[in-house]
């Protein structure tokens, strides 16, 4: 009798939207029977994600030299001749593609075409994948969009995720109940372009809309979070939402980029630095105690010391507690890869001193918050998450998934620290 082959192995790289349908291709490889396969889910947002992603595609082939090794995700939709090329690589699977069932079947795997990647722009569906349960036993992610119809001068994103789509309300809200039911107490919606949801449906409704219906159909549900918007794009009700909906979790990760106008425009930005401003401050008067975060890139294309000064300012004048911070990478094919080009040493020091900056604000925050008590859903026995979406580490074992209370005792950097309970 011959041993069951291994089950697929599965390697991420990038963002929480990767990382949820990469649990959604483990799931259909085990409907499907498919064994002994290496899947790598790509990135394309940087150079540097699709150089890590080869490096380890070449490792994986090392420890891995009977499997059969496919290349999926947004590097494999925009560059598929990359991996094509690479003797390790026995398929490339466009984005679409890798959301089918059929597609994790053995004899879709055995049949299939070297590079098999349709064209992303003719894609229209959305929820036919949608997970119950992904994330810790705290917190399932709800992808409710994906696509992205704005062309940033400095994103390949688009050509990778196709136009903006959305899920249908009611599914949204179906899922929305399910993961309650399984014992969930923190929803996360998300999508490449939040905000944009609902554009493509009919009535064309807002996100507002949809996360006061949300709460409204499941009363049941203790937490709602939204993941990255752009603020520009947020609707009138969504703002309301968040100062009349205390299920609404006070925090926002924005897509603000760059803090100078030049460099705004030359991204292609639809925001000028005063509307990010503005964001904040209203969003913050409607409801005192909200967090930010944000995406910024140092070193865009053309970027002086003056320019990027003004990024520096915008995460003070914004109130910004969590940084992600890029150094601009050059994608071919885009307009800003053809501005001329920053330095690469200075980017790299740009983006050194906007995350310094970064972790300074996220524990001058941590301190402003000793003594006082934060509600909490526990992550791990020792870690939990709070409204604000600040780590904190309890003084003993809580079970994971719970809804808790704790009082600061400390801080360690950004990570707040339980007194015992």
């Amino acid at each position: 009798m011959n041993a069951r082959a291994a089950p697929p192995i599965f390697e991420t790289f990038g963002c929480r939207l990767n990382a949820y349908e990469t649990e959604g291709m483990k799931r259909m490889a085990e409907a499907g029977g498919l064994e002994g396969a290496v899947v790598v889910n790509t990135c394309a947002v940087t150079a540097e994600a699709v150089r890590q992603a080869r490096q380890r595609i070449r490792r994986l082939r090392r420890e891995n030299p009977g499997a059969r090794l496919i290349v999926t995700g947004c590097a494999a939709q925009t560059e598929p001749e990359t991996f094509a090329a690479m003797p390790e690589v026995d398929l490339v699977l466009g984005n679409a593609e890798k959301m089918r069932p059929e597609a994790w079947t053995p004899d879709f795997i055995g049949a299939a075409q070297r590079v098999t990647v349709e064209d992303i722009f003719a894609a229209r569906e959305t929820s036919g994948h949608m997970l119950d349960g992904f994330g810790a036993r705290s917190r399932a992610h709800v992808m409710i969009q994906n696509g992205c119809d704005h062309r940033c001068t400095f994103c390949v994103i688009p050509f990778g995720r196709g136009d903006s789509r959305s899920a249908a309300a009611g599914e949204v809200v179906e899922q929305v109940r399910r993961l309650v039911a399984a014992g969930y107490n923190e929803v996360v919606l998300t999508g490449v372009d939040l905000t944009s949801w609902g554009a493509d449906l009919p009535g064309a409704p807002r996100l507002g809309a949809l996360v006061r219906r949300i709460l409204r159909l499941v009363p049941e549900l203790p937490r709602l979070r939204l993941s990255s918007i752009d603020s520009v794009e947020a609707d009138e009700d969504l703002l309301a939402a968040f100062a009349e909906e205390p299920r609404l979790m006070p925090h926002l990760h924005l897509s603000l980029q760059a803090g100078d106008d030049m460099i705004l425009k030359r991204m292609k930005r639809r925001h000028l630095r005063a509307d990010a401003i503005g964001f904040c401050a209203r969003l913050r008067a409607l409801r005192p105690g909200m967090t930010f975060g944000a995406d910024l890139i140092a070193g865009f294309p053309t970027e002086t010391e003056d320019m990027f000064g003004n990024t520096l300012d915008l995460v003070e004048a914004c109130g910004l507690t969590w940084l992600h911070v890029f150094p601009y990478s050059a994608r071919s094919g885009t307009p800003a890869a053809r501005m001329p080009q920053v330095a690469k040493p200075v980017r790299l020091e740009r983006a050194a001193r906007l995350r310094a900056l970064g972790d300074r604000r996220a524990a001058a925050w941590a301190r402003s918050r000793i003594g006082g008590r934060e509600a909490c859903v526990v992550e791990t026995p020792r870690t939990g998450r709070t409204e604000g979406f600040a780590e904190i580490a309890f003084a003993e074992a809580r079970a994971p998934g719970a809804l808790t209370e704790a009082v600061v005792a400390g801080a360690d950097g950004a990570r707040l620290v339980a007194a015992p309970a």
